[in-house]
């Protein structure tokens, strides 16, 4: 039986750990994964590189789960991996699958602290409408195959950051288990403007007069490949669905529509139908 030595290496910089099979007997993927220590919320970039020069995508999984990849230069193809608060910290595997050999790395996702807010409400509130969650679903569902962002995403306001990512609740003194902030809020003035983050089209336009009782106004932007800003709780809309916009382009304007104490933007940013921390999106960017 001919003896075959493999070599797994594993080379660490700049924030990217890079997995190849070095050897003349193997073909495997290249596999370049960033964060390399991802925490909660985080986005996972998962990057592999055909050796055999292979032009069909791979099938990449984490924890049993796909995720869509898309080409790159020079050959390679990523993928997205969303993290939420609600995954469970530890282990995660990803596998990469396809026409070389199948490759299952470890990836160690870290716990994160998240704050904790008590909430005491009053009366029935607004619970929202079947349209406008129909609406919102079929929007954060979305995956179009152009990618339209390009570098770091902008801040969509210039008001305070008055409730982060990722926060957890009770309400009426009992946990929402399933719940926590899927987004980021920035409070300033009504009539103060809203700027798309990043390019893309708009997909979702909804308003108060239309249903949309717990949003309030509200614009969802189609960023591409799983990436999608949606808005909500503004005064005014300036777009329309279908409408292009640039990064930086104004949107609309905050505003308290909706179920809010006060004006202020919700930004939440969703890739994979999971709500990520937009922060990392914005200071560090993905290539």
């Amino acid at each position: 039986m001919r003896r075959r030595d493999v070599l797994a290496g594993l080379v660490a910089t700049g924030g990217l750990v890079t997995w190849g099979l070095m050897g003349q007997t193997a073909h495997a993927y290249d596999v370049t994964i960033s964060p390399t220590s991802p925490q909660l919320g985080d986005t996972i970039s998962v990057i592999v590189r055909a050796r055999n020069g292979a032009s069909v995508a791979p099938t990449i999984m984490a924890n049993g789960k796909a995720y869509p990849s898309f080409p790159l230069p020079d050959n390679r193809f990523r993928a997205f991996v969303p993290t939420s608060p609600l995954d469970p910290p530890g282990r995660m595997v990803i596998q990469v699958d396809g026409s070389e050999e199948t490759r299952s790395l470890a990836v160690g996702l870290r716990d994160r602290s998240f704050r904790t807010q008590w909430i005491t409400l009053r009366g029935s509130g607004s619970l929202g409408t079947d349209h406008e969650f129909d609406r919102v679903d079929a929007f954060k569902a979305l995956v179009t195959p152009d990618r339209l962002w390009s570098g770091k995403l902008l801040r969509p306001s210039q008001g305070r950051v008055s409730s982060e990512y990722g926060v957890r609740r009770y309400y009426n003194g009992e946990f929402a288990e399933n719940y926590y902030h899927r987004g980021v809020d920035y409070a300033a003035g009504t009539g103060a403007p809203i700027v798309a983050p990043a390019a893309g089209y708009v997909r979702l336009v909804g308003r108060v007069a239309d249903g949309f009782e717990l949003h309030g106004n509200t614009v969802g932007i189609d960023h591409g490949q799983g990436l999608l800003s949606i808005m909500i709780h503004l005064s005014r809309i300036d777009v329309q669905e279908g409408d292009f916009v640039k990064a930086g382009q104004r949107v609309g304007a905050i505003g308290s529509t909706g179920a809010a104490t006060g004006p202020h933007l919700h930004w939440g940013l969703y890739m994979n139908q999971v709500s990520v921390d937009p922060v990392p999106w914005r200071f560090d960017g993905f290539e």
